[in-house]
């Protein structure tokens, strides 16, 4: 037989592809051996098996879950109609194609779902917000020091019931925001403070398609 050839299948016997399987489920974690032969009756002079270390397939459906202890490197789209928990690193999210969402249950209407649209920014950007009363303080979360660029901080506030001419007089070192009344009334104010996130890499907001 030349080098290449298939040997062809003896008269009468089915090589077709059966759908499904059968036997018992087995419930071990393990690797996909090639072969057919158990380690004690494998002959000493043939090639040593292999076992499937790596694997490339072009759809495959899981019916149950997925688990494991590695990591998932997609470059392609997720689709989910669940939910997906855990660390997602650098994803490009796309619902509807051109906007972010979250879609979870309602939480006051049985049988309904409530979907939210993101907010979305050139930055990845932090934020806290809160209610400030007869006190010229706002103090920022400790782990801003080491989260955000004390340059990218800026302050919005809110007066409560009067006019107060609140001004942000200074941000002291990140960490404490100082405000005063400019007509020296008492300070009575809603307040929404952003930054961006120094730990990670800058956004680039426009990439070539």
């Amino acid at each position: 037989m030349a080098a290449g050839q298939f040997t062809p299948e003896p008269s009468g016997k089915d090589c077709t592809e059966k759908a499904g399987g059968w036997g018992t489920k087995s419930t071990v974690y393990d690797y996909i051996w090639k072969g057919d032969l158990d380690q004690s009756n494998y002959p000493e002079d043939a090639c040593t098996p292999r076992y499937h270390g790596n694997a490339q397939i072009d759809n495959l459906r899981v019916n149950t879950g997925i688990s494991g202890a590695g990591i998932v490197d997609i470059t392609g789209n997720i689709t989910s109609t669940g939910t997906i928990t855990g660390n997602i690193i650098n994803a490009v999210s796309s619902v509807n194609a051109t906007v972010k969402a979250f879609n979870i249950p309602h939480p006051t209407k049985e049988g309904k779902r409530l979907v939210h649209g993101c907010l979305e920014g050139p930055e990845n950007g932090v934020y806290v917000r809160g209610h400030l009363k007869n006190n010229n303080k706002i103090e920022l979360p400790d782990y801003w020091a080491g989260l955000v660029d004390p340059e990218s901080i800026t302050v919005s506030l809110t007066q409560i019931g009067s006019t107060q001419d609140l001004i942000v007089e200074k941000i002291e070192w990140g960490r404490t925001v100082l405000i005063k009344s400019g007509n020296a009334s008492a300070i009575d104010c809603y307040y929404m403070i952003n930054a961006t996130r120094k730990d990670v890499a800058p956004l680039q907001v426009e990439q070539d398609g």
